[in-house]
């Protein structure tokens, strides 16, 4: 399809929902996805749920979620950081996305317990984000969207203010087309480390790359150098701390660890350095990637015992174990009397503990010790004892396209006038920082849909 009605740049949740919407208002789709099939979806193949309003129960939701409550959590791990306009479309259109991704061949199926603490706001994906994408792709190939893998956008020539040409390499060979509207839905560039650490300086070739090795940001940078728009800062990202085993890139959501708030947690010198209690575990474990990232070497580790061990979900790798605390120091290379001193310390502040409920602010805390653990404060004292190593996880970058309610991108004060982005690629829109689980697919399910049916709307018209 050398000249499709529209090219969307991306094969993941925002660039499908942008197809599909486009094609069923009857524009002819091309999608164009740098991996290669098997590795198709981008970072959505690693997702698990999504982030919803509701009034009343709604397919697997129970109660209801208002989007005043919704807004008061974002702007509570944003630090108010977020544009609101932007933020209350998104989390409006998620009720009625709920049902349109049903129609579409998304299955749902019960929230996940333990830490998580979702079923009233987060509807869970049947076979998690794989079988998301799959359901999508089966979908937009019945409604004619065509699919071109392993093809590598490089450059999108500007005109004015339009967009004349795309040009991608596939399979060794330069490619151009010339659509009438373009969706870009390619992500952020965490996958270029290089990128990274000019951002955040050497530190970043520690972290590793949670989501997919092909968002590497190429057909951002290409805007942005041409003077599109953008909003976002570069050092700010969706970034956890995740197994220090995990591989350097495509570890995906197995690699999260979920353990933290039934932890302490210290860095290489054994000592603690934050809060492991602050929150309910959705709406706090998206610092933990930044805080470990500040610490020396950019490692943390955690350390629980015997009676927490039950108390989260495991990650893929087993934990550590050790019948000693100066056995576990050993095994983790951390040294051993500063981690009994800091154990030591931590169990003379835990008080009653009676009041411990794993799955809500309990306040059971600290007394008299800095930093305080706010809740779920039990001593460490029960073997074995466990403990995992952490390393900053990033997921996706903030530093993006700036774009408006329908998802159009902008040189100045002057709309491009066939150029829309959705997803990790514009979610800087929203995300000044900190992160909200779930939300990153509430933001491509929603701006995808808008941008397909406004990128769908111009191709037709022209």
């Amino acid at each position: 399809m050398t000249s499709p009605d529209i090219a969307i740049i991306g094969g993941g949740n925002a660039a499908l929902c942008a197809a599909i919407t486009a094609a069923e208002a009857g524009a002819r789709v091309l999608i164009l996805e740098t991996a290669p099939k098997p590795y198709r979806g981008g970072n959505s193949r690693h997702t698990r749920n999504f982030r919803c309003m509701h009034h009343g129960p709604l397919g697997p939701l129970v109660d209801s979620y208002t989007e005043d409550e919704y807004l008061a959590d974002l702007m509570k791990v944003t630090g108010g950081k977020t544009d609101e306009t932007l933020a209350r479309l998104a989390i409006r259109t998620s009720e009625e996305c709920l049902p349109w991704m049903e129609a579409h061949g998304v299955r749902f199926q019960p929230s996940l317990s333990g830490t998580l603490s979702l079923a009233r706001t987060n509807a869970f994906f049947l076979g998690g984000g794989k079988s998301l994408v799959n359901a999508y792709y089966r979908t937009a190939e019945a409604l004619g969207v065509a699919v071109e893998y392993e093809a590598a956008v490089t450059h999108l020539e500007l005109d004015g203010d339009r967009v004349v040409r795309i040009d991608y390499t596939q399979h060794g060979e330069t490619q151009s087309i010339t659509p009438k509207s373009v969706v870009v839905a390619s992500g952020g560039f965490q996958a270029d480390t290089d990128w990274l650490a000019r951002a955040w300086g050497p530190a970043a070739k520690n972290f590793l790359i949670r989501g997919t090795p092909y968002n590497r940001g190429v057909v951002l940078a290409d805007l942005l150098d041409q003077g599109v728009e953008q909003v976002g800062d570069p050092t700010q990202c969706h970034a956890v701390a995740i197994d220090g085993r995990a591989p350097k890139f495509d570890g995906g959501i197995v690699t999260r660890l979920d353990c933290v708030p039934f932890s302490i947690v210290v860095n290489k010198d054994a000592q603690r350095f934050y809060d492991e209690g602050e929150d309910v575990w959705p709406k706090r474990y998206a610092i933990w990637g930044r805080l470990v990232a500040a610490q020396p070497d950019q490692v943390g580790y955690v350390i629980i015992d015997a009676k927490s061990l039950e108390l989260f979900m495991p990650s893929v790798f087993p934990p550590i174990k050790a019948d000693t605390l100066e056995e576990l120091a050993a095994r983790m290379g951390l040294p051993a009397d500063a981690l009994i001193e800091t154990v030591t310390r931590f169990n003379a502040a835990c008080g009653d503990t009676s009041g411990f409920h794993p799955t809500e602010l309990d306040g059971v805390a600290t007394t008299g010790l800095e930093p305080p653990k706010t809740n779920w404060a039990r001593p460490i004292t029960q073997s074995p004892f466990y403990g995992y190593s952490l390393r900053t996880g990033v997921t996706f970058t903030y530093l993006g396209l700036k774009v408006d309610e329908s998802a159009q991108c902008a040189i100045g004060n002057r709309l491009i006038t066939n150029l829309w982005a959705a997803g990790e690629t514009m979610a800087g829109s929203i995300l000044g920082q900190g992160y909200l689980a779930g939300f990153g697919m509430t933001i491509g399910t929603v701006f995808g849909r808008i941008a397909g049916k406004e990128a769908a709307a111009h191709a037709n018209a022209n």
